[in-house]
Formats: C-alpha cells, sequence, structure tokens
C-alpha cells in the first residue's frame, strides 16, 4: 500500500529533529519536512494554506476555531514552550519600575493576537492587577515597517489597538521613547543596540520564572502542530499517527540530554540545565498530551477569551482531533 506523502513546515527544534532527518516515520505518511522560520510558516499556513501540516501559533489557531468552518485540527504535540517574563521591554524614559506603574501606558506588540503576548498580557492581569484595558495597544513591525495581524481581529471597544506608522518599528520607538513597553517573542535589536535606552522590565526573569513554575505548575505553551481539516477529513488516522510520531521524536531528544560523554549542545553547562529542569519539573519537562497539559491550556484559553480574542471560552478538549485525545490499553 503506497504510504500518503504530506508536507510539514515546522522549525529546526531538538524535538522534532527525528522527524527532520527521518529516524522517525509516522505510520502510513511519507513526510516531506520543510524547516523554515516561525513567521514564515505560519503567515503561509493562515494565509494561503500551503502545507497538509505544520507548527501553529496556539493563539492564532483557536482564533481560527471562531470560524464557520474552522481551517485546521489540532494535536496535542507543543514544539514551542517559553516562559516569558523575559520578553517585557521598557524604554528608559518611560519611568516604569514595576509592572503596576504601565496602567495607562503606550505598549507596543508585533500582532495582538500572538501568542507570546497573550501569555505575558494574562501575567499581568493575574498578578500583578494590570488589566488589558489599563494600557494602549500598538502594533505593526518589530525590525520591519509594514507588519499586519496574520488574522482579522474583532476586539471589544474596551480594548484600544491601533497600528503604528507605515514607516515605524516598534524597536525604534521604544528606543526613541515613542512607546513605554514591548511586549515580543523576540528581544529587539535596539536592547542590545542601545542598553542604556531599553531594558528588561523584569531583569531577574530567571528566578521569577521559576518561582511562577513552582506556584502555577505552568510552563507556557506557544505553538502546537496542526493539519489542515480537508487533510484531516479525508484521512482522520494521519492525527495519531502524526502525534505518535512526535511523541517518539521528541523521546529522543530527551535520549540525546542524557548523554554527558559528550555535549549535546555548545552550551558548557548544559548537565546541570537538565539536572535542574528534572529538579523543578521532573523527568518529563516538556510534556506531549491533554491530561499532562489540560491547567495550561484552560489558563491560555481564559486569556485568549479576557483579551478579545475568542467570542467564546473554549475548553481544552475542543481543541483537538478526538482520535488523540485518548489510547488502546492492554
Amino acid at each position: 500500500m503506497a504510504r500518503l506523502r504530506l508536507t510539514f513546515a515546522c522549525w529546526h527544534y531538538d524535538r522534532m529533529r527525528a522527524l527532520a532527518d527521518g529516524s522517525v516515520r509516522p505510520e502510513g505518511i511519507d513526510l516531506v519536512y520543510l524547516a523554515q522560520p516561525v513567521e514564515e510558516t505560519f503567515f503561509r499556513m493562515l494565509r494561503y494554506r500551503e502545507f497538509d501540516c505544520s507548527e501553529m501559533s496556539l493563539s492564532s489557531y483557536v482564533a481560527s476555531l471562531d470560524s464557520d468552518k474552522p481551517p485546521f485540527i489540532a494535536i496535542p504535540a507543543f514544539p514551542s514552550r517559553f516562559f516569558r517574563h523575559s520578553c517585557l521591554f521598557v524604554s528608559a524614559k518611560s519611568g516604569i519600575e514595576r509592572p503596576q506603574d504601565l496602567t495607562g501606558q503606550r505598549v507596543g506588540v508585533p500582532e495582538y493576537q500572538m501568542t507570546a503576548p497573550v501569555w505575558i498580557r494574562g501575567i499581568l492581569s493575574d498578578d500583578y492587577g494590570v488589566k488589558v484595558t489599563d494600557v494602549e495597544h500598538f502594533s505593526g513591525g518589530e525590525e520591519q515597517p509594514g507588519r499586519d495581524e496574520k488574522i482579522r481581529l474583532d476586539l471589544p471597544k474596551a480594548i484600544r489597538l491601533r497600528p503604528i506608522g507605515p514607516t515605524q518599528t516598534l524597536s525604534q520607538m521604544i528606543a526613541d521613547g515613542e512607546l513605554d513597553a514591548l511586549v515580543t517573542a523576540r528581544a529587539p535589536s535596539t536592547f542590545h543596540k542601545y542598553p542604556e535606552k531599553v531594558r528588561r522590565l523584569f531583569p531577574a526573569y530567571v528566578e521569577m520564572e521559576k518561582q511562577y513554575y513552582r506556584r502555577t505548575k505552568i510552563f507556557p505553551i506557544m505553538h502546537t502542530v496542526v493539519l489542515r481539516r480537508d487533510v484531516y477529513e479525508a484521512d482522520p488516522w494521519v492525527a495519531q499517527s502524526l502525534y505518535k510520531a512526535c511523541v517518539e521524536a521528541k523521546a529522543k531528544a530527551y535520549e540525546l540530554y542524557g548523554q554527558t560523554a559528550a555535549m549535546p549542545a555548545m552550551l558548557p553547562w548544559s548537565v546541570a540545565a537538565v539536572e535542574e529542569a528534572r529538579r523543578e519539573m521532573g523527568d518529563d519537562w516538556w510534556p506531549y498530551g491533554l491530561a499532562q497539559n489540560r491547567h495550561v491550556l484552560d489558563t491560555f484559553l481564559r486569556y485568549h477569551h479576557e483579551q478579545g480574542l475568542s467570542k467564546r471560552r473554549f475548553a481544552p478538549e475542543e481543541l483537538f482531533a478526538k482520535e488523540t485525545l485518548e489510547t488502546y490499553k492492554v
């Protein structure tokens, strides 16, 4: 029987490397792995549906579920997770010293619907009382002018969002003091170029993120894996097959980081970092599956709805192909 050929766009993560090099092959599938930057993958998948399956911004995916005919269906594999306390930058001209000082300020964001800012805004609301309606949001290109939202937004009137100018960039605006703060997945170039002008709101972010995890047990999910819905509906078995392959590929990454005879990555204390991750978060510190991530997903879905990005609050079960929610037992 011929194997089903599917294209899969995803960055070259260690937890996906075995899919990229073919050492893990999804059952019944010839996978054409397209390694490319996440912004390119999201743009091409959301705008043009170019791939059979891809990694996808969790926020963009949830927003797509409000469509009359949702274009994608996800599997509970999460190629990107990231603690985001390090991703809130402030202008030296703003006078902002603590999170509560953000109230009434001008806050830039590459795209309002991006997953990273959804998490940051949610944490600011839950932990510091700064609501999404307490600031004025400005969206646009971080380093290049002209970036637009990848999906159409229909926000409540209480949320103030407007685009920056056609020749402006968020990175330069925060350095010049035209923005008071910036929430983003990538550090702006002016943070490195002008450290006297742009700084992190939370310089001691590593310890803050550890404390956040100890308190909440949340390791924020950034991306999931989606199938085009027409691909899934034609062959529903591909969801489970691809999910199992993602789990197997992640296991190979764990094996790599269990290697202590030689360094698997160019980080001199990577062995200590792995040992610390196990102490803080357990042996499976990067879990896949619904059950292991229900509380993380439920928190994100609350944030997404509170921030006007979904018309109703979805339940975690609604995100994923039903075939991936449970497995057989012997």
